[in-house]
């Protein structure tokens, strides 16, 4: 098992990264204060986990939530159920949220925990590689609304990220695909020589090989930990994490939540965020090719779809948390490695960018 830490004084957390942790209750019991527990999980995840964790935390009183799946359900309406159910079960103030299952129930639960009677405990049990490598970390919480993506939510941090890398044997192909996208993003924002890793071991990534996926995992965590131990409310650095982001929540936006999964309009986004930045004489073409080529590898879509034009890509970028003063600010590369956030670019360059297909 690797230990990383969250370091952010008293609300300072553990990211535990191994195997068979969901039947670890020496990991989760020090992170849960009083008796009462309500695991919040998915349709899909429930049936294959569920029933361990609660064997786990057998000792407490352990109540369950099993939510539909999918990023359409990442509303207010979802977040009521939680809600509903920690009334019916007279839950207090002292009690523990968990969320088990990827990024959207990690989310939703996350948000309730911090609104729930002004704020309860809540633990992260990620079980996808996107939510293992980057939303379980870093307490954003929130959910969707129609006109945007992410939109409604808090800064709220968990009291500690348990994640078991054996709940990936029965990702589906296409979710530990679009958990690379995230992967991948480290290494073009900040760490070189990890994106020259990638590049070697995308092939043992994508078999699932065990030491591959665990390091790949561990690094990407350590990356996240230390953005946020600087920049916990995304004022300066930490907004670097949105490469892609304001690109690809216009796809899920403009498509309608969960016809593209995040991680593949993330990977569209960087894409789009290499070429834009080729326009501004940044970057070459043999870097916009390696971005593209690695995210290929991956299994992931490199550009946008054909059916969202220019306009409408624009329209949703628009309604963006980075938009400053009517500018939409994005994150694009002075070089590979490096990113920059900012809105001072040509008009012309960023229509120019939503046009090419």
């Amino acid at each position: 098992m690797k230990t990383l830490s969250v370091n952010l004084d008293e609300r300072s957390y553990p990211i535990y990264i191994g195997s068979a942790l969901l039947s670890n209750s020496e990991l989760f019991l020090p992170h849960i204060p009083a008796r009462q527990v309500l695991i919040v999980s998915n349709e899909t995840v429930a049936p294959l986990y569920l029933q361990q964790l609660k064997t786990t935390l057998s000792s407490l009183e352990v109540h369950e939530l099993v939510l539909p799946d999918g990023e359409q359900y990442k509303t207010l309406d979802t977040v009521n159920l939680i809600f509903d159910k920690l009334l019916q079960e007279r839950l207090n103030r002292n009690c523990t949220l968990i969320a088990l299952g990827g990024g959207v129930v990690g989310d939703i639960t996350g948000f309730a925990a911090a609104t729930y009677q002004r704020g309860v405990n809540f633990i992260q049990a990620p079980t996808t590689l996107l939510a293992q490598v980057d939303s379980s970390v870093g307490g954003k919480t929130g959910v969707n609304h129609a006109l945007g993506k992410n939109m409604i939510g808090a800064f709220y941090q968990p009291r500690a990220v348990i994640a078991d890398t054996d709940t990936l044997n029965t990702l589906d192909d296409r979710q530990l695909s679009a958990g690379m996208a995230e992967v991948i993003k480290y290494g073009l924002i900040r760490d070189a020589e990890f994106l020259d890793w990638l590049t070697a071991h995308m092939p043992k990534l994508l078999q699932r090989e065990t030491t591959s996926l665990t390091q790949a995992i561990e690094r990407s965590c350590q990356h996240k930990a230390e953005v946020v131990a600087e920049d916990e409310l995304e004022s300066g650095q930490r907004a670097l994490l949105n490469l892609g982001h304001t690109y690809g929540h216009a796809i899920e936006t403009g498509m309608g939540y969960g016809e593209w999964l995040h991680g593949e309009a993330v990977a569209a986004g960087m894409c789009m965020a290499a070429r834009h930045s080729e326009k501004l004489g940044w970057i070459t073409a043999d870097d916009v090719n390696r971005v593209v080529d690695l995210c290929a590898s991956a299994g992931l879509p490199t550009n946008k779809p054909e059916s969202l034009s220019a306009d409408e890509m624009l329209k949703h970028m628009q309604v963006d948390k980075k938009v400053v003063d009517g500018a939409i600010r994005l994150v694009l590369f002075k070089a590979i490695g490096k990113a920059i956030v900012t809105g001072d670019y040509p008009r012309d360059t960023l229509i120019s960018t939503l046009s090419a297909n």
